[in-house]
């Protein structure tokens, strides 16, 4: 299998794709389980097929959904994939284009939006799913004294721990292992 990497995004035009509640949300339903159709998709989002349909067209136009023919059992049958194995942007990128800034700050605001609302949820769910689950989630903050190159540095530590959780080949141990969302901000801030 091709290691796709993780795409760094300079283009507003295809932030502006991305900043849409589910189109984030069909990217993450990708992510997760891999190559999917329209009806599966739907499923998963509880959203019609065509509203899918019309979304997958703007991510795929977008170029960050691509299909998957090869997985068809007929001509009808379409099925769609991520482009890339993830996407990063950073605001700075779009500085010089007021427009951009928008389009960038607007996206960074959604994601960490999807970001909450997971957590939110996680919250909100049955005593039976937190006792499942007993001490594995978890939340933690620090307030740290970091130069920019050393935020810089934590930055890579970070990505790179998740990298290689996210990457490594589930172990054949019969066990079942549910999608987990860890996420993480690093950001200059006042208490």
């Amino acid at each position: 299998m091709e290691q796709r990497t993780v795409r760094q995004i300079t283009d507003s035009r295809v932030l502006a794709a991305l900043a849409h509640p589910l189109r984030r949300r069909l990217m993450d339903v990708l992510k997760v389980y891999g190559p999917c159709t329209v009806g599966m998709l739907a499923d998963r989002t509880d959203q019609a097929p065509a509203n899918v349909s019309h979304h997958l067209k703007v991510l795929a136009a977008a170029d960050l959904l691509v299909e998957a023919p090869e997985l068809a059992r007929d001509r009808r049958e379409r099925w769609w994939r991520l482009r890339d194995r993830g996407v990063r942007w950073s605001n700075s990128d779009f500085g010089d284009d007021p427009a951009a800034r928008v389009v960038a700050d607007a996206a960074s605001s959604l994601n960490l939006e999807r970001h909450a609302e997971l957590v939110r949820a996680w919250h909100a769910a049955p005593d039976e799913a937190h006792a499942a689950w007993g001490e594995g989630p978890f939340s933690t903050d620090k307030w740290l004294h970091l130069t920019p190159d050393e935020l810089a540095e934590l930055s890579r530590e970070v990505i790179a721990l998740f990298a290689r959780w996210a990457d490594r080949p589930a172990p054949e141990d019969g066990q079942r292992r549910e999608p987990v969302f860890v996420f993480a901000h690093g950001v200059p801030g006042r208490p």
